[in-house]
């Protein structure tokens, strides 16, 4: 028995070591990465779009500044911001993997085509929730739990509020001898 536990403890030491020595993506393959996912002209429509928001809300600006505002400058230093949080989350080994992917025919079509597929899963999830909204009004109107107009009654009927669980009491922590 003894045996098993000193082969299991080595398997998971070996794992952890192994995941402690995976190498981190360099700066040039993240970029790579961005650069193939086409994250720049994203961000730089993400840019334009705000600029065009704030230029809306604040007429007063000139329109030569919004100009100066949406830069590719600005949307490198995001990049370069971005970057460190892809290396803490990625391998070398997953960075390359993923380039792989998005370079695919595959992966160009994912690239071309998720735009479209989320905005029509959106769409999707709005009709689903709306859905479900009048679903559950209907259901409490028909428990009196809401009136007809879907609100909580104006008598001391009202439905009372959720409380939460009381939570278990916690373990008490051994003190330390000195």
């Amino acid at each position: 028995m003894r045996k098993w536990k000193g082969i299991a403890v080595g398997l998971v030491l070996a794992g952890c070591v192994g995941q402690a020595l995976a190498a981190q993506p360099s700066e040039q393959q993240v970029r790579q990465l961005m650069d193939a996912v086409g994250m720049g002209r994203m961000l730089s429509q993400m840019n334009s779009q705000m600029a065009g928001v704030m230029q809306s809300a604040l007429p007063c600006v000139p329109a030569s500044y919004w100009q100066g505002f949406v830069d590719a400058n600005a949307t490198n230093q995001l990049i370069g911001r971005m970057v460190p949080v892809y290396q803490k989350h990625f391998t070398a080994e997953d960075i390359d993997g993923l380039l792989k992917f998005y370079r695919s025919p595959l992966g160009q079509k994912v690239i071309t085509q998720m735009p479209a597929t989320m905005a029509e899963g959106m769409q999707i999830g709005k009709q689903w929730g709306q859905e479900r909204g009048q679903q559950m009004v209907s259901q409490l109107q028909s428990q009196g739990t809401l009136n007809p107009q879907g609100q909580c009654p104006a008598s001391g009927t009202a439905a009372k509020p959720a409380t939460p669980p009381t939570p278990a009491p916690a373990a008490p922590t051994p003190s330390k001898k000195k």
